[in-house]
């Protein structure tokens, strides 16, 4: 059998190939939400896709926090708050654009999700002795399983990661050495926006994808690309 037969044999039809496609093109970092709630088997949809990540050395570091009472959300939205507006100040020329920005629809979502690194992640070694970081880069993975298994339920997700750790650690009562490394607002939104808001807003361009790829040398003609948050 040759590797094109092989492959074609593995090979997604059409529609299921485009619409993995679709749902990564179509993928946004929302900030705009309606209040309706999301139904538990689909939540519990979003919570298996997330779960089944890949991880380094399997470790799964993720650990996933429903935030259902209101006085907790609005706690969340306050040290969200606060970071804001330290975020605004470091900005400094652009701390009036960056505040007329919505960064986060944590009070309006119909779930909120925190994403955290649990306790004892230093007892994995495996793909991690030189590379302690790839624990959170395994729980990224579990938000992007998310994040694209809702759009193709027609939810909304955004990411927010405005906030002090260690305060925010503290408001959700966490064990020692576990971490939070992400806010997840969820729910329907009233349209998804075109293209990635912060575009939309004139914050920042996404970058030519030819500059970003070099062949056996670094990459030449790359620009950093300067805002803030996720798109």
């Amino acid at each position: 059998m040759s590797t094109e037969q092989a492959s074609t044999n593995f090979r997604y039809t059409d529609p299921e190939r485009d619409a993995v496609y679709r749902a990564i093109g179509e993928r946004r970092d929302m900030r705009h939400f309606t209040s309706d709630p999301v139904a538990p088997e689909v939540l519990q949809r979003l919570l298996i896709a997330a779960h089944q990540a890949p991880s380094v050395g399997y470790m799964q570091p993720w650990r996933f926090i429903r935030a259902i009472d209101p006085e907790l959300r609005q706690r969340i939205h306050a040290t969200v708050d606060d970071e804001r507006r330290r975020t605004g100040e470091a900005l400094g020329e652009r701390h009036e654009e960056f505040m007329r920005l919505k960064v986060e629809g944590i009070r309006e979502c119909g779930e909120l999700l925190v994403v955290c690194l649990t306790q004892g992640r230093e007892e994995y070694v495996f793909g991690r002795r030189t590379m302690p970081e790839m624990d959170l880069a395994s729980a990224a993975c579990a938000i992007q399983n998310m994040w694209l298994a809702a759009r193709a339920e027609g939810l909304g997700m955004g990411w927010v990661s405005m906030f002090d750790p260690d305060e925010l650690a503290g408001v959700l009562g966490l064990p020692a050495g576990a971490l939070p490394v992400a806010v997840l607002c969820l729910g329907h939104v009233p349209a998804f926006y075109d293209e990635p808001m912060l575009a939309q807003e004139g914050w920042a361009e996404r970058l030519d994808l030819d500059s970003l790829v070099g062949v056996d040398r670094w990459p030449e003609g790359a620009e950093s690309s300067p805002g803030a948050g996720t798109s």
